[in-house]
């Protein structure tokens, strides 16, 4: 997953207890991202919020970086791209790494912040403009939502080549998640349109339809 969730939460077994806050913050993290990728827009916002309480009682910024990083991640991976303002009010004080992952999900990132991403998303940016082996770089993503993620920056950054829209619009299926499903196959049927194909056109708003039935 993510840096900034797998960040907020290093503990192992020959560690002190994890703080409350530690616990309360990954964990509605975790509630918040899962909830905003289905479509609960108000129980994604108030774990969100949930989360940024328990990060504010340490007083830590870096922290606070990684946590509003983490809320527009989910956004990212469904399409919604503008500007992480949450972050950007913290940049100056963010460490690099999180300075990195912003630049990434805006599909900014260059060869300087490869060191600084985490590893599954390095090869995302190492592909370049070669079509297989930013597809390949998704496939090797072991984590659904780093592979969602890395769909939505390779489209903004021109670089979603039809077979990593497929990839994206399974990825999305598999896991239920409603809200970047419908980003997917929108961008599917506006692509069949364009190219003429009928036939795919109503197969994607018959898919359409019924995932917006759910909702």
């Amino acid at each position: 997953m993510a840096l900034t969730l797998a960040g907020l939460l290093a503990a192992c077994a020959n560690q002190p207890p994890v703080p409350d806050w530690k616990l309360d913050a990954q964990s509605a993290l975790e509630r918040g991202t899962g909830a905003w990728l289905e479509g609960r827009t108000k129980v994604a916002e108030h774990e969100f919020a949930t989360a940024r309480t328990a990060v504010a009682s340490t007083g830590r910024i870096d922290l606070m970086a990684r946590a509003e990083l983490t809320r527009c991640a989910a956004r990212t991976a469904s399409l919604a791209f503008e500007p992480c303002s949450a972050f950007e009010a913290l940049r100056a004080d963010a460490p690099q790494a999180e300075r990195a992952y912003a630049a990434y999900l805006a599909g900014r990132a260059t060869a300087d912040d490869l060191p600084h991403l985490p590893p599954q998303h390095r090869a995302i940016v190492a592909a370049g403009a070669s079509d297989a082996a930013a597809l390949s770089a998704l496939q090797a993503m072991p984590d659904a939502l780093a592979r969602q993620i890395g769909a939505a920056v390779l489209l903004e950054s021109g670089r979603a080549s039809p077979p990593v829209i497929a990839l994206a619009i399974d990825n999305a299926s598999a896991q239920g998640w409603r809200r970047p499903l419908l980003a997917w196959l929108t961008i599917a049927a506006q692509r069949a349109q364009s190219a003429g194909d009928q036939a795919a056109l109503e197969v994607l708003r018959r898919r359409i339809a019924l995932v917006e039935s759910g909702g």
